[in-house]
């Protein structure tokens, strides 16, 4: 059990970010033109904004508060919050975002798979990709059962050391750090790791797309015919 837990959140982490950022830069410096969100919103517009909007919100929310959270050494918020504290707001929040997305993809994922004119345009990884990111919104929520037997904390803090481990690179001993926490986080931590391997594979690339510069662009002259 020590090996297989090792083997998962102290060795696949790296291989997981290597292939992250290897396999994204090689895919934008070589297929550019695969490089979007295949929008399926010309084709049926039905709930759409409604469940992009949910979904998309909800995982912003999720992502950010995740890398703030893990990444964030204890001591910059110790004189503001306690570890109890900080865990209750991420249940809190979390939970909020959690429910939005999972309702948001949910929406996505029964559309992309019903509906006859989506599934006809949709690849294997499109289909695939949204199904793994609804089971991870469901393992997240799931995750807070077992938080609430213990809201002092020092699970967060052990997730919180093997991320900045990780990041750090202090070596596949930051596996020790989560060795006994339950299953269904280490579930969920799998999962998301392997979200990062798929990552440069899938659509999934159009977040690193955020269009700044649409922001200082000139304004466009649009007039209509006579």
């Amino acid at each position: 059990m020590s090996y297989i837990n090792t083997l998962l959140f102290g060795i696949y982490p790296y291989i997981a970010l290597l292939v992250l950022f290897v396999g994204t830069w090689a895919r934008y410096d070589h297929g550019q033109f695969t490089w979007k969100a295949h929008s399926s919103q010309m084709l049926r517009k039905k709930n759409m904004v409604l469940a992009s909007v949910l979904f998309h919100v909800g995982v912003l929310v999720i992502f950010f508060g995740h890398l703030v959270g893990l990444l964030t050494p204890h001591a910059l918020y110790e004189p503001f919050m306690t570890p109890g504290t900080k865990q209750v707001m991420a249940i809190v929040v979390g939970g909020i975002a959690g429910v939005m997305a999972l309702i948001g993809g949910g929406m996505l994922a029964w559309r992309r798979l019903t509906d006859p004119r989506i599934k006809a345009s949709s690849t294997f990884a499109d289909n695939m990709i949204i199904v793994i990111l609804v089971v991870q919104l469901a393992l997240g929520l799931l995750t807070i059962l077992p938080t609430l037997g213990h809201l002092d904390g020092g699970t967060m803090l052990k997730f919180s050391a093997w991320a900045q481990g990780i990041f750090t690179l202090q070596g596949s001993e930051v596996a020790n750090y989560i060795a006994d926490v339950h299953w269904i986080y280490k579930t969920h931590l799998f999962l998301g790791l392997t979200i990062f391997v798929l990552f440069p594979f899938t659509r999934l690339v159009h977040m690193l797309s955020v269009p700044v510069e649409y922001f200082g662009r000139k304004y466009q002259v649009v007039r209509k015919r006579a």
